[in-house]
């Protein structure tokens, strides 16, 4: 079924891979004319050809590490070789994290939340008001922390490779909001996590999850009142020709993550795993000085596209904090890592 589906996949998007999901092709190194090869005869390498899949758009700085890290690993790796689909072509967050479960995609791009109905810990990295700072996140994220979801995902046969710094979400609206009655009654598109609408509940306002796929035409027709994402989010997805509004809630400084199937993980060669892990780790090191940098001014750029920006007073973050508090079982461990 695995091999039936990439091959399905591979068609439809006319791509001339030999094969995929898990299928091998050869190359071959040494031809008769090579010094030592007296009989002319070739040595064969199998290459295994897998998949990595995201949601996000290629204009995305997040698609751009994805491609980066690809483009690293496929010139230096010597039995796999990677070909990336952004764009949610291999299906929405829900699709990509059932799929590296089951080996149907072997690495992907997502928010840890979305896991939270395997790995119920793992929602809670994106708890609003959780992180103190980027450092924060990263420090625990990239360390020990990350040790300790990894034991977690290995029963559902995944592994984290790296968590990078999606940005820090905002709201944006099609109506002003400077404090939390402001919100009371908005219908607020969120991720399909339970946490986000745990958290929209705290406001007094209405969560409607979707693929963020759906979202540019919901905003548009008024299916939903407004959204919440990272300002680059925002701006690469054009959602300012729909909602002009900026709110700077800065609720959840967001961690994304990269997984991999842990039996690709486990079947490559100790080179090839060096070879993925560093590679891993320079995008996101790319990725991280991309967004620090643009949000450093995007919120004054976004006023190009008669955006206007609003800071709120507390009362947001005070209704938010002690309604999710509860339900984060680390909370207070987490702070103490930063």
């Amino acid at each position: 079924m695995k091999k039936l589906l990439a091959a399905i996949l591979a068609a439809c998007m006319t791509l001339s891979l030999a094969a995929c999901g898990g299928n091998t092709t050869s190359s071959t190194s040494g031809s008769g004319a090579t010094s030592g090869s007296a009989s002319g005869s070739t040595e064969k390498k199998d290459v295994v050809e897998l998949k990595w899949g995201s949601v996000h758009p290629e204009t995305q700085v997040v698609t751009q590490m994805m491609m980066r890290a690809i483009d690293e690993i496929n010139a230096n790796a010597e039995g796999i070789h990677i070909t990336g689909y952004p764009n949610g072509v291999l299906g929405g967050s829900s699709d990509l994290v059932e799929g590296v479960q089951e080996g149907l995609v072997d690495i992907i791009t997502e928010g840890p939340a979305q896991f939270a109905a395997w790995i119920p810990k793992a929602a809670q990295v994106e708890a609003p008001y959780l992180w103190q700072s980027v450092e924060h996140m990263q420090k625990a994220l990239n360390g020990g922390y990350k040790d300790t979801l990894n034991e977690l995902f290995q029963d559902i046969d995944v592994r984290i490779m790296g968590t990078f710094y999606y940005g820090t979400r905002q709201l944006t609206a099609n109506k002003p909001v400077t404090t939390l009655s402001d919100l009371s009654g908005m219908k607020i598109r969120v991720p399909q996590s339970d946490l986000y609408v745990k958290m929209v509940e705290a406001w007094g306002a209405a969560a409607t999850p979707m693929n963020i796929n759906e979202l540019y035409m919901a905003l548009q027709t008024g299916t939903v009142d407004a959204q919440e994402n990272p300002l680059t989010t925002y701006e690469s997805y054009k959602f300012y020709e729909v909602v002009k509004n900026v709110i700077l809630t800065d609720h959840i400084i967001c961690p994304n993550m990269i997984f991999i199937n842990n039996d690709v993980w486990n079947n490559m060669s100790e080179h090839d795993q060096q070879v993925v892990q560093t590679a891993i780790d320079n995008a996101i090191a790319w990725q991280d000085e991309q967004i620090i940098q643009s949000e450093q001014t995007l919120a004054e750029d976004l006023k190009q596209y008669g955006v206007e920006v609003y800071t709120p007073d507390e009362t947001i973050r005070e209704a938010t904090i002690p309604y999710i508090t509860p339900s984060i079982e680390d909370w207070d461990y987490i702070q103490t890592l930063a």
